[in-house]
């Protein structure tokens, strides 16, 4: 009979939109000892899922990925039972959880402490990302969720500083050097390389540390607990020329997102020149099978890059902004038609 699961690491990784969570995670991944077995859980806001395509599947790592809201309320109950499945059948030594963009660290650390896992798991440090350009906008340094998850954070790793000027890491430093309680570490984390060392002391989690969602949080948790009566959606296969479209709003944002059968391919010049269209402030991703071979396209704060990706099973875009802010959907949709390789 198997040993009884007892206090395995685990480490947040937040960060708001765009930050760099699953860059950071994957180079962290290129460190893990040979003998030991990770489980990492994604959660996105949107509904298609596409994080997950950034990692392949190996024998001492397990990906789970849960879009279609935040970890800490609308996805809580769904990710205790998806957490007590994964430790029990694949017992990892190690646990990154990476909530969405929008996410409170607060109520996934409560739930983690939790009855059915708090003797399973040791919450070692929360770990915030902070891209420095974000601080020059108002609106990021008087959002609740964008400040409490750097207030609880043991650690902040700046992304994206190959991007940002001196004076902007300089300014970031000093924003969150008056942060109380006081990070344990500040470090640059220009591509998502980050030591996997500041992972093996716990913080002040590890202790207990803690706090309090904010008031919209603990609302779509509450309505989480008590959903309407329905069967539980299933996730639609896209067939050759019907795309599944999803949407979503919470929080604030909304988003809206594709699935392509994997047959179907993209003109990657034509798609890239359509995207670049888009408002500058929209979060756009996706991993799309193009006349180039298989694709992860990602577009944060205006920058985008491309990437290859293992990935096979269908193509998904997906574009995250306020709510009212993201583009007519059926408008979209025909450009997207439009981006498609004929042939």
């Amino acid at each position: 009979m198997p040993a009884p699961l007892s206090a395995i690491p685990v480490h947040l990784i937040t960060g708001f939109l765009g930050s760099g969570k699953s860059s950071l995670i994957r180079r962290l991944i290129d460190q893990k000892p040979d003998d030991e077995r990770w489980a990492v859980v994604i959660n996105e806001f949107g509904r298609v899922g596409i994080d997950q395509a950034m990692f392949e599947a190996r024998d001492d790592l397990v990906v789970k990925g849960l879009p279609g809201g935040c970890l800490c309320c609308q996805l809580a109950f769904v990710l205790q039972a998806s957490l007590v499945n994964l430790l029990h059948r694949h017992r990892p030594d190690r646990l990154i959880i990476e909530p969405s963009g929008l996410g409170h660290p607060a109520g996934l650390i409560e739930m983690l402490r939790g009855e059915g896992l708090g003797e399973a798991l040791a919450v070692h440090d929360v770990i915030a990302l902070l891209d420095p350009r974000r601080l020059d906008d108002p609106r990021a340094r008087s959002h609740e969720t964008f400040r409490d998850q750097l207030v609880m954070a043991d650690g902040v790793a700046l992304t994206m500083t190959d991007l940002a000027t001196p004076e902007q890491v300089q300014a970031a430093r000093e924003w969150l050097g008056a942060l109380w309680p006081a990070k344990r570490w500040i470090r640059e984390a220009p591509h998502g390389d980050l030591p996997l060392a500041l992972l093996a002391a716990g913080g002040r989690h590890a202790d207990g540390g803690g706090g309090s969602a904010p008031a919209p949080h603990r609302a779509a948790r509450d309505e989480a607990r008590h959903p309407p009566a329905a069967p539980a959606a299933i996730e639609r296969e896209p067939a050759p020329g019907r795309p599944v479209r999803e949407e979503g709003a919470s929080l604030g944002h909304a988003s809206l997102g594709w699935r392509w059968h994997a047959a179907e391919r993209f003109d990657l010049d034509r798609l890239a020149a359509r995207l670049g269209e888009l408002p500058a402030g929209l979060r756009v991703k996706g991993v799309l099978h193009t006349t180039e071979g298989w694709r992860l396209y990602n577009r944060a704060e205006g920058v985008v890059s491309l990437g290859d990706t293992a990935w096979r099973r269908d193509s998904r875009l997906e574009l995250i902004g306020e709510a009212g802010r993201l583009p007519d959907p059926e408008a979209l949709e025909v450009m997207l038609e439009a981006c498609r390789a004929r042939g």
